[in-house]
């Protein structure tokens, strides 16, 4: 009977793995939409190019070596099997630890899932980079972010391995839940690497500091992307409860849910309200990205606040992104759908404020594991991104960024005219 049980709640907690992987798989869609509404008409293309590539060489990079750098195991995932093995494995686990005791899945779902995370954290740099970078050179960089760089950062958290060597950052109380810094301040690290080598956009910023706004070619686009994003967050923090299968962990899986959404929401009217009171007017980019930082904030802890809680953190982190993005306009970085405000600033606040709610974790665990975290993927990335501006540059060239990166790169475009 005990063994009848374990096999229900293998399968159940499995069964919930992939669901979850497969909304967070659909923020690619999601990532893909807000950028391509971002960009000028003529990026489009190269944008759509970009985000659907990077989750093909994320996934093949991950399977590769990405996964056995973070866990441990072998290359190519050769040691995961799909057979009748995984049967009798799972059996030997429910006599260790018993039916009710830790999360219980095949390995085969706990890569799908974390390899969805490897690829949301990529998509973070497109945006950034979008409208001058060149196609290649970004998906270079994505095989060694996606292949390196971000698995031995997910070595020291997630995987639970030391600092070099060094410290654990689970004894000095690190805690992030699902990836506030892990995967999104991570991904903003990254960029803004990326986008301090690239420089501005052409026109972006007159020669006596003035700042020329360039707006995004489809608003409605960019807002299915939020949704779509909002949604595929679900999956996000609720798979990473890892456990479905008895009342405590579905109860955990409830309120992360509310909290996910509860965040959100507070995110968008805290932006709403700020862009009002600074611009005169409702801003709705600012909206859009004022949700998305309510759930980038949340994401690293949202099992333990109450709904007024993750309201009110989702309220200050809708503040906050709108503040970030003005100020990094003012210092001329050029972040065209403010990809490193939402993810940088308000996933380094997230981390800060966990410890608001969750005693297992610390001020000073929090804020050396953000600090380690941000200067691994910092400095790696920047070492990748001028040793490919060496090789084969960054940068399209000024007539091509003129014309568009859409017939530069890819040789066609996203709204072409019909004529007779």
């Amino acid at each position: 009977m005990q063994s009848q049980i374990f096999e229900l709640q293998y399968a159940l907690d499995t069964f919930y793995f992939l669901i979850c992987g497969a909304l967070v798989m659909w923020m690619a869609a999601g990532f893909s939409m807000l950028e391509a509404g971002l960009v000028r008409s003529k990026n489009t293309v190269e944008i759509l190019t970009k985000n659907i590539a990077l989750f093909a060489t994320a996934c093949t990079m991950y399977m590769i070596c990405g996964y056995a750098i973070m866990y441990g195991g072998e290359l190519f995932l050769s040691g995961i099997a799909g057979d009748e093995s995984l049967v009798a494995d799972a059996l030997t686990q429910s006599a260790s630890s018993g039916f009710a005791g830790d999360s219980v899945y095949s390995v085969a779902a706990d890569f799908f899932f974390q390899v969805v995370f490897v690829a949301t954290c990529m998509s973070i740099v497109s945006g950034a980079v979008a409208e001058r970078m060149k196609l290649w050179s970004f998906l270079l960089f994505t095989v060694a972010m996606t292949g390196f760089i971000y698995p031995l950062e997910g070595s020291w958290t997630w995987g639970g391995k030391d600092v070099f060597g060094l410290f654990n950052l689970a004894d000095i109380g690190f805690s992030d839940f699902a990836g506030s810094g892990i995967v999104h301040m991570a991904g903003a690290a990254a960029a803004l690497s990326g986008v301090l080598l690239l420089g501005a956009r052409k026109g972006k910023y007159g020669s006596r500091g003035e700042i020329r706004a360039i707006p995004g070619a489809n608003l409605p686009l960019a807002a299915l992307g939020t949704l779509i994003l909002w949604m595929g967050w679900f999956g996000f923090n609720g798979g990473s409860v890892l456990k479905l299968g008895d009342i405590a962990s579905a109860n955990t899986v409830a309120m992360v849910f509310l909290n996910t959404n509860a965040a959100a929401a507070g995110g968008a009217v805290g932006s709403l309200l700020l862009a009002r009171i600074i611009f005169g007017k409702a801003d709705l980019t600012m909206l859009l990205n004022g949700a998305l930082a309510g759930l980038v904030a949340i994401t690293a802890e949202p099992a333990t606040p109450s709904a007024l809680q993750a309201t009110l953190f989702g309220v200050a982190a809708g503040i906050i992104v709108v503040l970030a993005i003005l100020a990094l306009d003012k210092m001329k970085i050029d972040d065209p759908v403010g990809a490193i405000s939402v993810h940088g600033v308000t996933g380094l606040f997230g981390l800060l404020i966990v410890p608001l709610t969750n005693p297992a974790a610390t001020f000073i665990g929090q804020f050396v594991g953000a600090i380690t975290i941000f200067t691994w993927v910092y400095v790696a990335s920047l070492v990748v991104w001028v040793i490919i501006k060496a090789l084969v540059g960054l940068r399209i060239s000024e007539e091509h960024e003129y014309e568009g990166a859409d017939i530069a790169e890819c040789g066609m475009e996203a709204y072409p005219e019909f004529t007779k």
